[in-house]
């Protein structure tokens, strides 16, 4: 399981590897044109939070940790996908992102 950490105060929220090699593309896109949005993630069992929701912002630092050191295969249609979903919403939810298509 990968670690996205965000803003270098909070807990890393936890994504599986190939999930968040996806969601790096992704976030990473929008943050090189200047476009800010939601996200919003069911933290791990156990939490305080059912839910959670950042807004990712290009001046806030953001921290891609990998459990594997080998990069996973990107799936072209997955990121336009993420990609669609996103700009028709303005939202990243990552409940649909839990494991492969």
């Amino acid at each position: 399981m990968g670690r996205l950490r965000y803003d270098g105060h909070s807990d890393p929220i936890v994504i599986e590897d190939e999930t968040l090699a996806h969601l790096k593309i992704v976030i990473a896109t929008k943050l090189r044109r200047q476009e800010s949005f939601m996200m919003t993630w069911r933290p791990l069992e156990g939490g305080v939070d059912g839910r959670a929701s950042v807004w990712i912002h290009p001046a806030i630092p953001l921290q891609f940790g990998f459990d594997s050191a080998e990069p996973p295969t990107i799936e072209p249609h997955r990121i336009q996908e993420l990609m669609q979903a996103l700009n028709a919403s303005g939202e990243l939810v990552l409940d649909h992102l839990a494991g492969p298509h």
